[in-house]
C-alpha cells in the first residue's frame, strides 16, 4: 500500500489539462488548422448576415424569422467559445488550458447547445401554428410571447447547465491530465477523474432524457401535426408549399442532431475505432453545424435569399 504522503500528492488536483490535436500526428496539426479556420470565418460571416439581413428587413419581422436569429446567436456563442481555443491547438500547437479555463468553456458549449435545441422545439411549434392556423399565425405568436419564450429557453438551459461546473471541480484528478478532443467537454473531463463519478454520470443521463430527449419526442409530436394538416389539404401543389416551408427547419434539425448522436455513439460503441475517427467526429460536431445553419436558411429561404442577393448587389455596383 502506499503512504498517506504518497497519496496525498498524487490524488492533488491538475491545475491545467492539455487538450489533444490530431492524436499522435502532432506535426500535422496545422492541416487541419486552415479549414478549420476557413469554416470559422464561414460561420462568423453566415450567422452575421442572418442577424443582419432579419434586422434590416421589415418584412422578416416575423416569429420565424425571429427564432431564426437567437438560432443565429446561438451558433455565434458556440464557434466563439470553441474555435479560437480548437485553432490554437492546431495552428499554434497551445495544448495548455487551465483548469477554471477548461471548466468554463465546457459550461458554455453546454449551455449553447441546450439553447439550439430548445430552439429547435420552439421553431417546430411555430411551424405548426403557422401551417394550422396561419391567418391567426402573427395573432398568437407577438413579440411577447416570443420574448418569453426566448426566455424560457435561457432559462433552462442555464438551470441545466450551472450545476456542471461544481460537479466537475468536486472531483480529484491525480493522473493523466490529457483530454480526448481539442476543446473541453464534461464528459471528457469526467473521465480523468479517480474518484467515483456516478453522480455526474447520473446528472447527464437525467438531463439527456429529461431535455433532449423531451426535445425530440415534442418535435416528432410538431411534426406529426403538421402532417395530418397537410394530408387534409385538397390540393397537391398546395400540400407542397405548406411542406416546403419546414424544410430548413427539418434540415437544422438534422444538422444538429446528427453529429450529436454521432459523437456519442463513437464514444460509446467505438472504442476500437482509431483516434482520428473520434477527433474528426468531435470537430465536425462542434464546428460544422454553426456553418451549416446560415447556409440552408439563406439558400431554401426565399425572402433572406433575395435579402442576401440585393445587399451584395449594392456592395458591388
Amino acid at each position: 500500500m502506499r503512504s498517506a504522503k504518497s497519496f496525498n500528492v498524487s490524488t492533488a488536483n491538475h491545475q491545467t489539462f492539455l487538450l489533444v490535436g490530431i492524436p499522435g500526428m502532432r506535426e500535422y496539426n496545422s492541416w487541419m488548422a486552415f479549414p478549420l479556420f476557413v469554416l470559422y470565418a464561414l460561420t462568423l460571416l453566415g450567422n452575421l448576415v442572418i442577424l443582419f439581413v432579419i434586422k434590416t428587413e421589415q418584412s422578416l419581422h416575423e416569429p420565424m424569422y425571429i427564432f431564426l436569429s437567437i438560432l443565429a446567436c446561438s451558433d455565434l456563442g458556440l464557434s466563439l467559445a470553441t474555435i479560437p481555443t480548437m485553432l490554437s491547438v492546431y495552428w499554434f500547437d497551445s495544448r495548455e488550458i487551465s483548469f477554471n479555463a477548461c471548466v468554463t468553456q465546457m459550461f458554455f458549449i453546454h449551455l449553447f447547445q441546450w439553447i439550439e435545441s430548445g430552439i429547435l422545439v420552439a421553431m417546430a411549434f411555430d411551424r405548426v401554428i403557422a401551417i394550422q392556423k396561419p391567418l391567426r399565425y402573427t395573432l398568437l405568436l407577438p413579440n411577447t410571447v416570443i420574448g418569453k419564450i426566448g426566455l424560457a429557453i435561457l432559462g433552462r438551459s442555464f438551470c441545466v447547465c450551472f450545476p456542471v461546473p461544481f460537479l466537475i471541480k468536486r472531483l480529484p484528478f491525480c493522473e493523466s491530465n490529457v483530454l480526448s478532443h481539442s476543446y473541453c467537454l464534461h464528459p471528457d473531463a469526467m473521465k480523468l477523474a479517480c474518484a467515483d463519478t456516478t453522480v455526474n454520470v447520473l446528472y447527464g443521463l437525467i438531463i439527456v432524457i429529461c431535455t433532449l430527449g423531451l426535445d425530440v419526442v415534442i418535435i416528432l409530436v410538431s411534426y406529426f401535426l403538421i402532417l395530418k394538416t397537410v394530408l387534409s389539404i385538397a390540393s397537391q401543389e398546395e400540400r407542397f408549399k405548406t411542406l416546403n416551408t419546414c424544410v430548413s427547419h427539418i434540415c437544422a434539425i438534422l444538422i444538429f442532431y446528427v453529429p450529436m448522436i454521432g459523437v456519442t455513439a463513437v464514444h460509446r460503441f467505438g472504442r476500437h475505432l482509431s483516434p482520428i475517427v473520434h477527433m474528426m467526429m468531435a470537430n465536425i460536431y462542434i464546428a460544422v453545424p454553426p456553418v451549416l445553419n446560415p447556409i440552408v436558411y439563406s439558400v431554401k429561404t426565399q425572402q433572406i435569399r433575395q435579402r442576401i442577393h440585393k445587399m451584395f448587389q449594392q456592395k458591388i455596383f
